[in-house]
């Protein structure tokens, strides 16, 4: 079967692949004495951004208790092993 392509290999990725990189050529070069200073901000902007959507909101509706029911039974299960490995070393 195959698989059907990413939007960025796509026409209309590669299109906005273009236009982003002129947009952004232009505002270095061109709008550079200008712009360059507010850079800064954009990046502490960016922060709240990068985390809404990186983080997809912890798990919401209900996953995250899941999940962390999952994480706790793998540490007990690691720290049993953990400490037969060594009961048996000692």
């Amino acid at each position: 079967m195959a698989s059907k392509p990413g939007y960025w290999t796509s026409l209309h990725g590669l299109a906005t692949l273009t236009l982003l990189g002129a947009a952004l050529y232009f505002i270095f070069v061109e709008h550079g004495a200008h712009s360059l200073p507010y850079f800064p901000f954009l990046i502490i902007l960016l922060c709240p951004l990068m985390h809404f959507f990186m983080h997809k909101g912890h798990g919401g509706h209900g996953h995250g208790e899941h999940q962390h029911q999952d994480a706790e039974e793998s540490y007990r299960r690691g720290l049993e092993e953990g400490r037969k490995e060594a009961d048996n070393r000692s």
